[in-house]
């Protein structure tokens, strides 16, 4: 069992949990994720890591609750204990293995839209923890809905936010933000890292493929068992086939096929709507 040692809502429907987890928090690297099992019924969610603390032994996620199993995770409070938390899984971000001279050199953009901030956070902290500076954009849709921007602030050298009401920041998408920044306030970039719902991560990728900028997405919103098993995160990345919790979650964002992968993320609408019907029965029921 792995206790819950801190719980804070971030948002409306979001919210952070700190898990005791030693042998996670000691092997875990920004980029991967981690496999979380409420209870004996609870199904398995990919969830990517937002921080880890290797001497605390805990790790932090950060969820949104919208379908039952989230909103089952939600229900659960500091004190209580998960059945399992597996990981680190997934290949770490490809820059914790390059040569740190020469990452130095580079200047790097990242990209959060909504919870995607939360992964953003642990490569942004590692990078400045090596000395390395790097510009975010945080996208949300409201003010009420931007997370983590104190955190980030004390790690990213530049921290921009957007909105797309225009309730806090800039008003507008984090594509217009990108563009705004290149053509507009003379900003050079040697690569973007985009993370967020997988239709902003390809209007990003289409944006930055314009501006010549070689880009980074994460694929972790279309990962089911985090195994490769199911086979619901297959996607084509150039002329090859991928699956996301294998392989990834980073792919070229230049290469990857959104469209396809747009299609297989809603394959399961249907039936999570129906498990969401009977997660909201079961509560009704209780309640009586």
């Amino acid at each position: 069992m792995y206790k819950i040692v801190e719980k804070e809502i971030l948002a409306p429907n979001i919210f952070s949990m700190d898990i005791l987890a030693p042998r996670v928090a000691n092997s875990a690297k920004p980029g991967q994720f981690v496999i979380v099992i409420t209870d004996e019924t609870g199904e398995r969610l990919p969830l990517t890591i937002c921080d880890y603390d290797k001497e605390k032994g805990t790790v932090q996620i950060v969820v949104q609750s919208m379908g039952s199993s989230t909103k089952k995770l939600a229900a659960f409070e500091k004190g209580d204990s998960l059945k399992d938390f597996v990981g680190p899984l997934g290949v770490p971000s490809e820059f914790v293995s390059e040569d740190l001279d020469e990452l130095k050199k580079k200047k790097i953009l990242f990209v959060a839209g909504g919870v995607g901030t939360a992964p953003v956070y642990p490569q942004v902290k590692w990078l400045h923890e090596h000395g390395v500076e790097v510009d975010v954009i945080m996208g949300a849709k409201t003010k009420d809905l931007v997370i983590l921007e104190d955190k980030l602030k004390s790690v990213a050298g530049n921290l921009y936010v957007a909105t797309d009401d225009g309730s806090y920041g800039f008003h507008g998408l984090v594509t217009n933000y990108i563009e705004d920044l290149v053509n507009n306030q003379g900003k050079q970039y040697d690569v973007c890292i985009a993370i967020g719902p997988m239709i902003m991560m390809k209007f990003v990728a289409l944006t930055t493929k314009k501006l010549n900028i070689p880009t980074v997405v994460s694929l972790n919103p279309i990962m089911v068992d985090g195994t490769g098993m199911c086979g619901a995160c297959r996607v084509t990345v150039g002329n090859e086939t991928k699956f996301a919790c294998v392989h990834g979650p980073e792919f070229d964002g230049h290469l990857v096929d959104f469209d396809e992968a747009l299609k297989r993320q809603g394959q399961y609408k249907t039936e999570e709507v129906k498990k969401d019907e009977a997660y909201k029965c079961q509560l009704e029921e209780a309640r009586k």
